[in-house]
């Protein structure tokens, strides 16, 4: 009875959050509102003078910008088209949606899908959508414009709720961003920093350092955060979306024979163009590899975006002559250019969100509220467990506002890494607690870039889905992550093993 009751009080406290939440006016016009807010709030802000020392400049301030200024006004104008057009997920979308989309309307994915159901323990599907969206950072942010809807589109083939399907796919791809078996693009990004922030307290200690640093920590995680992202998923989130009864379906049909001959047809191709992308990529001579001695410093990692378009299409193009679903070139035009033609909604959220998440960055509001965290921290005079799940506290609540997971470290690494440093943690440490907080607060963030997106597919099962619908939605996974995460932390500690090849937990400071 208790147990009922709290779940009881777990679904309507979900419900209340998204009945609020989808009150609120389209995400088109809360993002265009919100952008009008920090160009009201920059005016505010920088009348009364609010600043803050510039954590990467000693001796030097960080200031709000006014927006609301002769120049502030010019900046809005000037800045219109090249906010829309710089902003980082419009044109990965686009162009990945290209070759998905030839995919999609070729029928292949539908069979792969069909085939896949059809063939795979229904027990195991969430796990493996899970698992697939965690070791998807790989692939940089690619996981979030692939598999979020193949999630949903494999749920509704299974009969099941399609943004189940999706929520699990983004849970592991937002949620487990940080986690993988193998180094991502991550590592080095965020181990730069965090070294050239230790050496401002220990410069020897700093070129001791290595870029996996916390790789033994994010390979078990991959396994936590697999495991508990479908315990929510079967527990939580599917029974309290229900039966899907709208519009879109997925019926679940054995394959055909012609249908079959396709698979093979594009599973060669498939392979075929692996093999020439790995000839482009493997050897030191390949132009992708560019004779770096790794493939995460060559400029490969940089260049997912049309490799994916390519991998999705020439298996399509493939699938689709030997079904005859494409006869022509023209055949071919028609369906890139359908493709295009249902992305217009998220095109036009796609130019609000980029001028509020611009005007943010440039009025330096996320800037101030980071070093403000961080001074907080040092206020609270805390040592040990408390501090490090207060510094969890502040970093995601600062990832609430600040989307990128580099661009707040850059400003957090040289203010929090010597802080717990002095306190005897890690900087090694210190990255890895700042990637568990960044990570699950990126699931529930509406400045992270591809919040918008997810909105957009979800929109496709749902018309009435929001803001509301989505956070409601991926809280018990942000919840749920964050307290096994830490635990998890808290009992690596606890045994003293290594977080990384020769990376200790603790730090000795200089006498």
């Amino acid at each position: 009875m208790e147990q009922s009751q709290k779940n009881g009080f777990i679904m309507r406290s979900l419900n209340g959050i998204e009945r609020v939440g989808n009150k609120l006016p389209h995400p088109v016009t809360l993002f265009f509102m919100f952008a009008a807010a920090v160009v009201v709030l920059s005016a505010i802000f920088s009348t009364i003078g609010v600043s803050v020392e510039d954590p990467l400049n000693e001796g030097e301030t960080i200031a709000v910008k006014n927006l609301l200024n002769s120049e502030g006004i010019l900046y809005l104008f000037e800045s219109a088209v090249i906010n829309f057009t710089n902003f980082a997920p419009l044109g990965t979308v686009l162009v990945t949606m290209l070759g998905i989309g030839i995919a999609e309307r070729s029928g292949l994915i539908s069979a792969s899908l069909r085939g896949l159901v059809t063939s795979v323990p229904r027990t195991l599907m969430t796990a493996a959508l899970v698992f697939a969206g965690v070791m998807s950072s790989m692939a940089a942010d690619a996981g979030y414009v692939v598999l979020t809807p193949l999630g949903a589109v494999l749920f509704a083939g299974l009969g099941r709720h399609p943004l189940a399907g999706l929520a699990a796919a983004f849970a592991g791809v937002s949620g487990g961003y940080s986690a993988n078996l193998l180094l991502t693009s991550l590592d080095p990004l965020l181990g730069g920093m965090t070294r050239d922030a230790a050496a401002l307290i220990d410069p020897l200690y700093a070129e001791g350092m290595n870029y996996a640093m916390n790789y033994y920590f994010m390979f078990a995680s991959v396994f936590l955060i697999t495991i508990l992202g479908t315990w929510v998923t079967d527990k939580i989130v599917e029974p309290r979306l229900g039966t899907y009864k709208g519009a879109v379906q997925g019926e679940v049909n054995y394959l055909k024979p012609l249908e079959k001959r396709g698979l093979w047809g594009a599973l060669i191709a498939f392979l075929v163009t692996v093999v020439g992308i790995a000839l482009l990529v493997i050897p030191s001579w390949g132009p992708l590899r560019a004779g770096e001695n790794s493939i995460i410093d060559a400029p490969f990692l940089n260049t997912l975006v049309p490799v994916i378009l390519i991998v999705f299409f020439i298996p399509g193009l493939v699938y689709g002559l030997i079904t005859k679903e494409i006869k022509n070139d023209k055949d071919v035009a028609n369906q890139l250019s359908d493709t295009m033609a249902t992305m217009g909604s998220y095109i036009v959220l796609a130019f609000a969100a980029a001028q509020f998440v611009a005007y943010f960055n440039e009025s330096n509001l996320g800037t101030v509220l980071a070093v403000r965290g961080a001074e907080f921290i040092d206020a609270t005079g805390l040592t040990g467990i408390p501090l490090i799940l207060i510094f969890v506290a502040v970093a995601f609540l600062i990832d609430l506002f600040i989307g990128s997971a580099s661009a707040k470290w850059a400003i957090m690494a040289p203010v929090f890494i010597p802080m717990m440093m002095l306190s005897g943690y890690s900087p090694e440490f210190t990255q890895l607690v700042y990637r568990i907080a960044d990570s699950t607060a990126n699931i529930i963030s509406p400045l992270m870039p591809y919040f918008a997106i997810v909105i957009a597919f979800a929109q496709k099962y749902d018309k009435k889905a929001g803001i509301g619908t989505l956070i409601s939605t991926m809280l018990p996974y942000s919840i749920v992550f964050t307290i096994g995460w830490v635990l998890m932390m808290l009992i690596w500690m606890w045994t003293g093993l290594p977080i990384g090849p020769g990376t200790p937990i603790e730090y000795s400071p200089i006498p």
